[in-house]
């Protein structure tokens, strides 16, 4: 699929959906690499999927990138809740 083809106008801006794809991406990485317990129970995470989802679909580039640290975040708590549990 060309480049161009990953680009749809949001409102009155274009989205690139590569980017968002990649920045999805990068706080899965993430999670995998330092709290992969949280991968296992990913429900817990649902609220800030959703809210990633709906600020994609305004074209909110600010409150997408919000939504995924907030999905870090909330996958990072579970992690350690998963962890304290096994203590």
């Amino acid at each position: 699929m060309a480049s161009q083809d990953r680009i749809r106008a949001v409102g009155a801006e274009l989205w690139d959906m590569d980017w968002t794809a990649e920045r999805a991406a990068d706080a899965l990485r993430y999670l995998g690499r330092n709290f992969p317990e949280c991968l296992g129970n990913l429900r817990a995470l649902d609220e800030h999927e959703e809210a990633a989802h709906e600020a994609a679909m305004r074209g909110d580039k600010d409150a997408y990138l919000e939504s995924l640290r907030s999905y870090c975040k909330a996958g990072r708590d579970e992690a350690l809740r998963i962890r304290r549990g096994a203590a």
